[in-house]
């Protein structure tokens, strides 16, 4: 089940509500026995729709979830003890995540390296549980802050479970820090302004997906997938910036929606995105990406191994082939990591120190242009097609413009319009107008502002569900990593 889909949006999400507010009710009934936590009937039945929502896809692959947080569960338990072995508990637990999702993610991918070396092993064809690297990395930072005491251990398991299994950021994240939602398990209240900013939220990432991210996949797919043979040099460019623009509105859309409905229940995640392609330099461009991502393998990996302290180099390069792998067991994901880890370990000796002197404008095109090609790396696990696109990428091909090209650019023109705007940080920008000429605070502005937001909000839903009736291709890039 995804975000963007009719029955999502017109049976579970209301059922959900529904039940939702029934827990509500039990729980405020409840709050007169000191041994009943406040949320406690609000847990459990997120919980259950969160698993429901989980299985529906995938019924098998819900235990292996359920079985991976009993144990780390338990770890935490270690983990969180006063005894000497604590370091031991946290050292099994690592090595037990990292099994869990080399075994279901990178063991047929090894057996096929062994296999082309002339080693006789067979290669298992084990299907990718969705989410598994999402739920595996929160497993991971949930035992290692309670290790280094930054966050309380939980000891109650259906409240570790709702951390790990919860519906809004299970399958295509963003990667949420116990930490960042320890306190609002079970002491989180949701107001008025929380439930209307995170449908909005909700919506605005409902807009990004299937409004902007599924009709720029169509033509990334004409030039990319079905055009490869005889793809131009603008047709290269015209599919790899649809692209780029798709898997952009894709995942920020998700993490949108996800961040909307967590706000919507009482739960702060932290932002993922931050306008990632007004980046100016490639080190800029991935403190905007994938924020959850970044900052866990800089917590986490980068400076346990020493960071800028020590072995800089080979620390940057680590976390780039881990960040290339993380995304799949593909070659093409492995050059790609290593592909930005080369750039972001060039420009700290480069282009950061002399930034500065650099127009903003030629740092911006250098940035775009590297971030596009990466894209380019990323999109292909096929390398004679990787070969083929890069030739006509860089117009080493006898034909650079065709009639196809244009027509993708000129019958499309109001979609890159609007693709390339709401790259930008428009929000604010509005917010800022309206204080400016409204005056902040005032009745007038609030009421502009509530109109204004309505009147979005009506839109968006309105074109999207018309957008997803029928549709074929919805499916979120992020949940297959």
């Amino acid at each position: 089940m995804v975000f963007s889909d009719l029955f999502f949006l017109f049976v579970f999400i209301p059922s959900f509500i529904i039940c939702y507010f029934l827990a509500a009710v039990i729980d405020n009934k409840l709050l007169g026995n000191t041994n009943v936590k406040g949320n406690t009937s609000k847990n459990f039945m997120l919980v259950v729709f969160s698993l429901i929502f989980y299985a529906w896809g995938e019924p098998i692959y819900v235990f292996l979830m359920l079985f991976s947080v009993f144990f780390n569960y338990l770890f935490g338990l270690g983990v969180a003890s006063k005894s000497r072995l604590r370091k031991a508990w946290l050292i099994i637990g690592l090595i037990f995540n990292i099994a869990v999702i080399c075994t279901f993610k990178y063991l047929g991918f090894f057996a096929q390296i062994l296999c082309d070396a002339g080693v006789s092993v067979s290669v298992p064809n084990i299907a990718l549980p969705i989410g598994i690297s999402f739920y595996t990395f929160q497993s991971i930072s949930y035992l290692v802050d309670v290790y280094r005491k930054e966050s309380p251990e939980q000891r109650r398991f259906i409240d570790l479970l709702l951390y790990i299994s919860m519906f809004p950021q299970l399958i295509a994240g963003p990667i949420v820090r116990y930490g960042t939602i320890a306190n609002e398990i079970n002491k989180r209240k949701v107001s008025a302004s929380d439930f209307a900013n995170g449908s909005y939220r909700f919506l605005i990432g409902l807009g990004k997906k299937v409004i902007l991210a599924n009709q720029l996949s169509e033509i990334s797919d004409q030039f990319l997938v079905n055009g490869i043979d005889d793809l131009t040099m603008l047709g290269a460019w015209v599919g790899i910036v649809a692209f780029t623009l798709q898997i952009y509105f894709d995942f920020s859309g998700y993490s949108d929606m996800a961040i909307g409905l967590g706000r919507c229940l009482g739960f702060h995640f932290d932002e993922n995105f931050r306008h990632p392609y007004c980046c100016n330099s490639i080190t800029d461009f991935w403190r905007r990406w994938h924020i959850s991502l970044g900052s866990f393998f800089r917590d986490y990996v980068y400076i346990p191994m020493g960071g800028n302290r020590s072995h800089q180099a080979f620390n940057i390069m680590s976390v780039w082939f881990l960040t290339g792998m993380w995304h799949g067991a593909s070659w093409n994901f492995i050059l790609w990591g290593v592909y930005f880890g080369i750039i972001v370990m060039a420009e700290k000796y480069t282009i950061l120190r002399i930034k500065d002197k650099i127009p903003a404008f030629l740092l911006h095109i250098y940035s775009l242009v590297l971030v596009i090609a990466g894209w380019g790396i990323f999109y292909f696990d096929d390398f004679n097609k990787m070969i083929e696109f890069f030739k006509s990428f860089t117009g080493n091909v006898s034909t650079l413009t065709d009639f196809v090209s244009m027509t993708a650019i000129t019958d499309n023109f109001w979609l890159w319009v609007i693709a390339i705007l709401f790259c930008m940080p428009l929000r604010s920008l509005v917010s800022r107008l309206f204080t400016y000429v409204l005056h902040e605070g005032s009745v007038l502005q609030k009421g502009v502002f509530l109109c204004a937001r309505l009147s979005v909000s009506i839109v968006i839903l309105v074109l999207s569900v018309a957008l997803l009736v029928g549709a074929t291709n919805n499916a979120f890039i992020y949940t297959r990593f």
